[in-house]
């Protein structure tokens, strides 16, 4: 079971008064198009509220001006892009040479599923030296052709799909995912070599070897847009603090749970946003640490 007192044994690392922000890492988020370039900023902020000290965005090119202004806190990277506002797959060079200069690496939300995310994944992967990863969104889709290639980042990556995501990656049907989402998620943290968080009602975390937790402390109101992309960005944000890849996936699953449950206790149990999960992660941290 996923709760604080297991979490309370595996404590996250701490950071001195006179540490400055590269103390705590550097978080990359890679992912939007012109369609959807809030799922990079959703990201982006949970990464800072969970600790870490500096941030890039990199996204389609047409949309970078706005999400600089959106987010001052964060350097942003214009990347290539198709006539319909994907990131293209040449993107990769630039993006790996940003990727080297960071603790970790969040690849996906908010990505055009399709061939351009597959370029782009098959020519940035093997490119990749350094950085744990989180791999979301449309990406995963890609991964069952790049299994060799991930195993070199074993030990570094995380993956979070929820049931569709999770079929498509296993080539099966989402009723064979809703049906055993544990067996599911064993089958891909098995196949890729990845921490596998297999997100839904009760989330599971699970390692390539097979052990597993589950946490079903969540609540309805988690189920909105944008979730998922806050809970990508908070296990990013404690890998560049230094967590090791399963530590983060614990922490960031309970503490993704645990901001949804006290927003659902002061507003109700649906209608919040996904971008009020984040305020809530310091001062759960920092009772977490007391």
């Amino acid at each position: 079971m996923l709760d604080a007192a297991l979490l309370r044994g595996l404590p996250l690392p701490r950071h001195g008064e006179g540490d400055d922000k590269n103390a705590r890492g550097a978080v990359l988020v890679a992912g939007g198009c012109r369609e959807v370039p809030g799922a990079v900023l959703l990201a982006g902020t949970a990464a800072l509220r969970a600790g870490a000290g500096r941030l890039q965005l990199a996204s389609a090119a047409s949309v970078a001006v706005p999400m600089a202004l959106a987010m001052p806190e964060a350097r942003v990277i214009a990347l290539p892009e198709t006539p319909d506002g994907a990131i293209d797959g040449s993107a990769a060079d630039l993006l790996a040479e940003r990727a080297a200069r960071a603790g970790a690496l969040v690849l996906g939300p908010g990505m055009m599923g399709g061939g351009h995310s597959a370029d782009l994944v098959a020519g940035l992967l093997p490119k990749l030296e350094g950085p744990a990863l989180v791999l979301d969104g449309a990406v995963l889709e890609a991964l069952p052709d790049q299994r060799e290639v991930l195993r070199r980042h074993a030990g570094r990556a995380v993956i979070t799909p929820h049931d569709g995501e999770m079929a498509r990656l296993l080539g099966t049907s989402r009723q064979a995912v809703l049906a055993d989402p544990l067996s599911a998620a064993r089958e891909a943290a098995a196949r890729l070599q990845v921490v596998t968080v297999m997100k839904g009602g009760c989330t599971h975390v699970v390692t390539p070897e097979g052990r597993s937790w589950r946490h079903d402390a969540g609540n309805a109101g988690l189920a909105t847009s944008g979730s998922g992309d806050v809970l990508a960005g908070v296990i990013a944000g404690l890998l560049a603090r230094g967590a090791a890849p399963l530590k983060a996936a614990l922490w960031g699953v309970f503490l993704h749970g645990e901001a949804g449950r006290r927003l659902a206790r002061d507003q109700g149990p649906v209608g919040f946003l996904a971008r009020e999960l984040p305020a809530g992660l310091p001062r759960i941290l920092a009772e977490m640490a007391g």
